[in-house]
């Protein structure tokens, strides 16, 4: 319970977009107004009985005043929770607290017809394109798609496999139980996939086996361009499954397609080859598109695009719930437009709750070495570009390196760009010219070495030392 030294504490934080100082219950339809900013906000609360200077001075509370307060606060809708107390300071005297507490679930609140919203110590009238969007917010979780029953679908439609497969990862990654069994209907139920004997389109989303006609939005398109643009491809591919699998068909229609980018490791001198992105971060692009598309947009995809110059995953629908691009690589609370899907994407293991996948991709790909992914929203579809610090054609080598290979790139590593004289002195068991140049050849092919220069002039360096 809240006394008079915890209202002393407050007052002397001043006024703030969670406390309002009120000097009588004459400004009570201010006050209403204050509080239903806060129910539209993180809460909050409002003192009457202070003047704004912070003066604790209090007032008379009557039978009438009582009264007054019930009447306006009744005036929400919807209904809010209003927390009420009375702090005695003396001479009959007491302060007045209103605590606003906020259900997410039912913002926006109005009062007396109007919404209003808390911006720092002010209120005002909150403008309707935001109230629109509260609003939507609201609707969506009551009203969602993935939350309506798949007509027409049964249990015997679903893959049983990749559901059992799933409980393995949840249980693994310590997200479900040990004791979660095998009843593919309890699994379901879990998962709140399956309600009154239905599947709802979650669960087809997630584990369908049958996508047409019903579900055509099922869908990932692939291509591998040849350039820039799109007017020519060396493969193309458009698949129907469910997200499981397409995720699965995804990153093998990377691996098969993406630029492979070669470095020399310090210390071992042999080349290692990796793909020219992280895996780890398209992947974490490629959830996310799954997770967060509209998929009421029945010609709907997830669209994955690889060109000389970049790499860019699409898809369908506006960013929610009035998140910016810009929004993407900052924190951000965790809003996906189908929770459903989401949370099973969660316990599996694949995601975390917490709404840091776009800062992951970015981190990823800044440790690797590339500029930052770009975040956008075109024509319906929001996409992600991923971009790199330099194009590498592909090329792939084996790492049967001999010991003298070894060596020669020992010795550019600590003394080049030396001429094949100096490599030859530094040589343990030097063999001829022709075969230190053989070897030198070699290393050049594999794009290990560089040199400068002709003849006897000719400069030798490690291609990782450039």
């Amino acid at each position: 319970m809240m006394n008079l030294h915890d209202v002393q504490n407050l007052v002397s934080q001043g006024e703030s977009e969670i406390l309002e100082l009120k000097k009588s219950t004459a400004q009570l339809r201010r006050a209403a107004e204050t509080l239903c900013g806060m129910l539209n906000g993180n809460g909050g609360i409002v003192l009457i009985g202070v003047t704004p200077s912070g003066r604790v001075a209090g007032q008379v509370i009557s039978d009438k005043t009582l009264r007054d307060v019930a009447d306006v606060l009744s005036r929400f809708e919807p209904p809010a929770v209003v927390n009420q107390a009375r702090i005695d300071i003396g001479d009959g005297k007491k302060v007045l607290v209103l605590e606003a507490l906020p259900n997410p679930e039912l913002r926006p609140y109005v009062f007396d017809g109007r919404p209003y919203r808390r911006l720092g110590s002010t209120t005002s009238v909150m403008p309707q394109e935001v109230y629109q969007r509260l609003l939507n917010e609201r609707n969506h979780g009551k009203t969602r798609w993935e939350n309506q029953p798949a007509e027409g679908y049964g249990v015997s439609e679903v893959d049983r496999e990749e559901i059992l497969r799933t409980v393995r990862f949840g249980i693994a990654s310590g997200r479900l139980p040990e004791s979660t069994g095998n009843d593919i209907a309890d699994i379901l139920t879990r998962f709140e996939l399956f309600r009154d004997k239905r599947l709802n389109n979650a669960a087809v989303v997630l584990f369908g086996t049958r996508f047409m006609p019903e579900f055509p939005q099922c869908q990932l398109r692939m291509a591998r361009f040849r350039g820039i643009d799109k007017s020519k491809f060396l493969d193309q591919r458009q698949l129907e499954g469910h997200a499981f699998a397409l995720l699965d068909e995804a990153m093998l229609f990377l691996r098969r397609h993406l630029p492979v980018a070669g470095r020399v490791v310090p210390g071992l001198f042999e080349r290692e080859d990796e793909p020219l992105f992280p895996l780890e971060a398209l992947r974490e692009a490629l959830v996310n598109a799954f997770c967060h598309r509209d998929y009421t947009i029945v010609g709907g995809a997830v669209s994955l695009a690889i060109y000389d110059d970049r790499l860019e995953i699409w898809s369908d629908g506006a960013l929610p719930f009035g998140l910016k691009p810009e929004d993407l690589k900052r924190e951000h609370s965790s809003r996906p437009r189908n929770p459903l899907v989401a949370n099973v994407f969660y316990l599996r293991g694949v995601i975390e709750r917490w709404g840091r996948g776009t800062q992951k991709i970015v981190e990823l790909c800044v440790k690797a070495g590339h500029p930052e992914p770009e975040f956008g929203e075109q024509a319906g579809s929001v996409w992600v570009r991923f971009l790199p610090s330099g194009y590498i054609a592909p090329h792939r080598v084996a790492h049967d390196l001999t010991e003298r290979q070894r060596e020669l790139l020992q010795i550019l590593a600590q003394r080049g760009p030396v001429p094949l004289r100096d490599i030859r002195k530094h040589l343990s068991m030097p063999p001829s010219d022709r075969m230190i140049q053989e070897d030198l050849a070699h290393l050049r092919r594999l794009d290990m070495v560089r040199s400068s220069g002709r003849g006897r002039g000719a400069l030798y360096r490690l291609r990782s030392s450039e």
